[in-house]
């Protein structure tokens, strides 16, 4: 029976807005790990990592609250490493997506001591590949996929440890409708796979995800970076960066059911949840549901 382990990063330090910090909470109350218990895991909650508050303070040098983001992305890494090396399927319970930088990294560490090949999805309405030099905003939550691939501050792209913790290669983005102009020439020049929802749009879901997971073999480490924008905001309202247009609820429960069907999923990161923005936990609902599905319950009339 594989072991779940719950690991909270409660901050907003990357975002836009203030509320994301309440997302491990939300998601609890959602019963997440009653959920996943249910699908027959054994489920360790370690609680909340503890860091420093936001400072709600202007950029410095393009980056907004930098030290913070990377004490907590510091904490996240050494947290989820022990996790991976005991065997355990770690999630992680955010926050804004900056924090997937110490996920991703303590994964890609992993890998690379342990012979695996890495796979990223990044489910998201945005590309996150801004840096210092073209964000609009300075906030780390639109960098985490630049600063994986090697663009940003040391402290960010070597966090797992001599060189990035992944190529441009090993993500597939799904679901992308909002990127900044001089972003969406840095991805095309770094030459991402992005399947954004003019891609799902005339090709569905189903050959998306197809396209997605193509080559995934029993040596494959898959890591999953939900955020909840990745979602339409008529079905899922409780986020701060929200985008119309995202997939519909039928859309979301095949990509789900399709990345578990792979059994190859082996780390999570469930961010950018607003409970301030939302409505009766509306969202932190949806999304336990969709995890569900990530590890293996089917709306389906079909045999497992």
């Amino acid at each position: 029976m594989k072991e779940i382990v719950l690991i909270g990063a409660p901050t907003d330090v990357g975002a836009s807005a203030r509320g994301c910090s309440m997302g491990p909470e939300a998601l609890r109350v959602a019963a997440l790990g009653h959920a996943l218990t249910g699908r027959e895991f054994r489920v360790v909650d370690r609680g909340n990592l503890a860091g420093p508050s936001n400072p709600w303070q202007s950029p410095v040098d393009g980056y907004r609250h930098l030290p913070q983001v990377v004490e907590w992305v510091q904490r996240i890494h050494d947290a989820f490493l022990p996790e991976l090396s005991a065997g355990r399927l770690p999630i992680l319970l955010g926050g804004d997506h900056s924090l997937a930088i110490g996920s991703i990294s303590a994964v890609a560490r992993y890998c690379r001591e342990n012979g695996k090949k890495l796979r990223v999805l990044w489910l998201d309405a945005h590309a996150d590949f801004n840096t210092a030099e073209i964000t609009p905003s300075g906030n780390l939550h639109g960098m985490p996929v630049a600063c994986l691939c090697g663009y940003g501050p040391r402290e960010l792209t070597q966090l797992s440890g001599e060189q990035p913790a992944m190529t441009p290669a090993q993500i597939r983005q799904i679901g992308a409708r909002s990127v900044d102009p001089k972003e969406k020439r840095f991805v095309h020049e770094a030459n991402i796979d992005v399947f954004d929802m003019r891609y799902i749009d005339e090709n569905g879901m189903r050959h998306t995800m197809e396209q997605a997971l193509a080559g995934l073999d029993e040596d494959t480490h898959l890591h999953v970076s939900f955020d909840v924008d990745f979602l339409d905001p008529e079905i899922a309202p409780g986020g701060g960066t929200l985008v119309p247009g995202g997939p519909t609820y039928r859309e979301a429960q095949l990509c789900m059911e399709m990345i578990a069907d792979t059994g190859r999923l082996a780390s999570l990161d469930v961010v950018e949840l607003n409970p301030a923005l939302d409505v009766r936990n509306k969202t932190a609902v949806l999304a336990v549901d969709l995890i569900e599905s990530l590890f293996g319950k089917s709306t389906l009339m079909r045999h497992a």
